[in-house]
């Protein structure tokens, strides 16, 4: 039978498709165009809308109004070749009793036109050949190509009665169900509609959930991987480290830190944070996290190492107005003196027992790395005592609102903060767990800023 050729009109948005055997309730529909020949009959019943059931109104109504866009639940598209032995019977209902709207395509290209976001469920003909393929190279191949072009749509599949065999591989190859022609009646076939819908849609709900804790499972790998370990063995100093990113349901922001001890002894320790919240912004520090514990496991340290990491960062970022703020703290094997290097960032804060919190030395603060050319970070020398705890930050900490008002909190909100939860007796994971969580309430909710930070404790 020769394939029509559907006029070229727009598809009504509610249903178009090829006419059924029995007429649509109500007459032809006002938009068919007069028919002067049997081409033109082709044509017309080629884009004539076939609706099932009571409430079936006339096909082809303009701007997708009609009574059964608020009747119908469900859609089937049906793919035969031959409309006149088609299986469709009046009378399919979805669950809620309202009539299935029906459309008709007779090869696949009428059916990817027709196959629509209100499409729920495809009847796919068996015997129909696939596209650019001969009828004895895959009995399946109509349906891979289906599958192929509707992986979210439920699909059932029509077969020859008695074809048991290829029905089920057809359910093991994607689809949903298999029906037999022969035996086919309008409850049969509405129940088996019904319930491929239903089963797409959990095998959808669950691939989904199956994704979701792949994702998370791959995230968690991820995140260990790229967050430091600590490298301390040997070294008498505690350590802990907070981390927040900024970006939702990000895994980092461009914040970074690390710790590691060399082998005469001293801890070195820093942290970071490059221009922006993005992924590029949040790789780009990785990159500057791994570069600063290979360069200082290689004995560079100071204005040597930064010169070092501004090469890095200017080969690495995307953009040249990129930079990165660094501060560094070199601690004596002895713990009692460190060498600080600030380049743009906001200077550690360090407490002593019986000694209000206080800033350590920012005088010498040199440039973010990426700014300046050439460019030096001079390198000073701090006592740091017999018992202390350095605690070294991102902007993130300080710069959250205070209120609903434009105020921030600052370094000098943050040390009177810290100095309250160390009088109150919070140390290590402690501390920092409780910081975060008060600027995240003075805030009134989320920061929106990466937020890291990293404490040292000395305990003799």
């Amino acid at each position: 039978m020769p394939v029509p050729v559907p006029r070229q009109r727009a598809i009504p948005a509610v249903e178009c498709g090829q006419a059924q055997a029995a007429p649509a309730v109500g007459g032809p529909s006002t938009e068919e165009a007069p028919r002067t020949d049997d081409r033109n009959d082709a044509r017309d019943e080629a884009n004539t809308t076939t609706p099932v059931g009571d409430d079936a109104t006339p096909g082809g109504a303009p701007s997708g109004v009609s009574a059964a866009a608020h009747t119908t639940n469900l859609t089937l598209l049906l793919i035969e070749d031959d409309p006149t032995a088609a299986p469709i019977v009046p009378g399919l209902l979805d669950s809620s009793g309202k009539p299935i709207r029906v459309r008709t395509a007779r090869n696949l290209t009428e059916a990817e036109r027709l196959l629509t976001d209100d499409v729920h469920c495809i009847l796919l003909d068996l015997a129909l050949p696939a596209p650019g393929r001969a009828d004895d190279d895959d009995e399946l191949a109509v349906l891979r190509h289906v599958l192929r072009l509707a992986p979210r749509h439920a699909v059932l599949a029509l077969t020859a009665s008695g074809d048991a065999e290829r029905g089920a591989e057809a359910v093991r190859v994607g689809a949903q169900d298999y029906l037999f022609r022969d035996e086919l009646d309008g409850r049969l076939l509405s129940r088996a509609i019904r319930y491929a819908v239903e089963r797409k849609r959990s095998d959808t709900a669950e691939r989904r959930l199956a994704e979701g804790r792949l994702r998370a499972q791959e995230n968690a790998r991820l995140e260990r991987g790229l967050l430091p370990t600590p490298l301390l063995d040997g070294s008498p100093l505690r350590f802990a480290a907070r981390y927040r990113p900024g970006r939702s349901r990000a895994l980092l922001g461009g914040d970074f830190y690390d710790t590691v001890r060399t082998p005469d002894g001293t801890v070195h320790t820093m942290i970071g944070d490059v221009r922006g919240h993005g992924p590029d912004e949040a790789a780009l520090g990785v990159e500057l996290r791994i570069a600063w514990r290979a360069l200082t496991l290689a004995g560079l340290c100071g204005d040597e190492l930064l010169n070092t990491l501004q090469q890095v960062l200017e080969h690495e970022r995307e953009d040249d107005e990129i930079f990165a703020t660094l501060c560094t703290v070199d601690i004596a094997p002895d713990g009692r003196r460190a060498g600080l290097c600030l380049a743009g960032h906001p200077a550690p804060l360090i407490a002593r027992p019986g000694q209000p919190p206080r800033l350590l030395p920012y005088d010498n603060n040199g440039p973010a790395l990426g700014l300046l050319p050439g460019a030096r970070w001079p390198r000073m020398q701090v006592e740091l005592g017999a018992a202390w705890s350095l605690m070294l930050y991102t902007d993130g900490l300080i710069e959250g609102r205070v209120g609903d008002g434009r105020e921030r909190l600052g370094q000098d909100g943050m040390v009177e903060m810290i100095g309250r939860q160390l009088a109150a007796g919070l140390h290590g994971e402690n501390l920092l767990r409780a910081a975060v969580n008060e600027v995240r309430e003075l805030n009134g909710g989320e920061l929106t800023d990466d937020v890291a930070v990293v404490l040292l404790d000395r305990v003799p």
